[in-house]
């Protein structure tokens, strides 16, 4: 997926901002199994929750658990970043589907006034940590009319594809940032 073969000298390094039960991250590093991985989370739930399955999946020796706002606390490098930051409208709350808006915390899925407030805080702390030809996460989710060219200043996030659909048919994924183009 992200390369040919795996570099033994370095091992793939992964962090998934805001990974709330780390179903993300966790799924990576089942795939990729010479990957290593942080996840971030400012509920300490979460990562107790991200934790606890990431024991059960077996791979907590390859996974980690972090407190903080989005990235704040994280240094170094990353070859991929991932992460389903909140995105819908505050406004729009109300109108989600009770299993939704009475199940998730409301942090988790209230994206401000224009859904874009976690991007915001996001695109430049991921700026910073991602490696030379790194791979950034998937940040359009479900508003790609919307999102189109919301961050496509100063280079750092550049969309280098059209947005891939989920099963429902929703657009979801971009690749983006300042990294060459690298074959799925």
């Amino acid at each position: 997926m992200l390369r040919a073969a795996p570099a033994p000298d370095h091992p793939l390094r992964i962090a998934d901002i805001g990974t709330g039960s780390g179903a993300i991250l966790l799924a990576l590093l089942s795939e990729l199994p010479d990957a290593h991985g942080i996840g971030t989370d400012i509920s300490e739930v979460a990562l107790h929750t991200a934790s606890a399955n990431a024991r059960h999946l077996e791979l907590a020796c390859r996974a980690a658990f972090i407190a903080c706002d989005y990235a704040a606390a994280l240094s170094g490098s990353f070859d991929l970043i991932v992460s389903n930051p909140p995105y819908i409208r505050s406004a729009e709350i109300v109108h989600l589907a009770t299993e939704v808006r009475d199940h998730d915390p409301l942090g988790a899925l209230d994206g401000g006034g224009d859904g874009l407030d976690a991007y915001r805080a996001l695109i430049p702390q991921a700026t910073r940590l991602l490696a030379p030809g790194g791979v950034p996460w998937p940040w359009r989710s479900g508003r790609s009319k919307r999102r189109g060219g919301a961050f496509d200043d100063g280079g750092r996030v550049n969309a280098r594809a059209p947005p891939k659909a989920d099963l429902a048919g929703t657009a979801r994924l971009s690749r983006a940032g300042n990294c060459p183009h690298k074959a799925d």
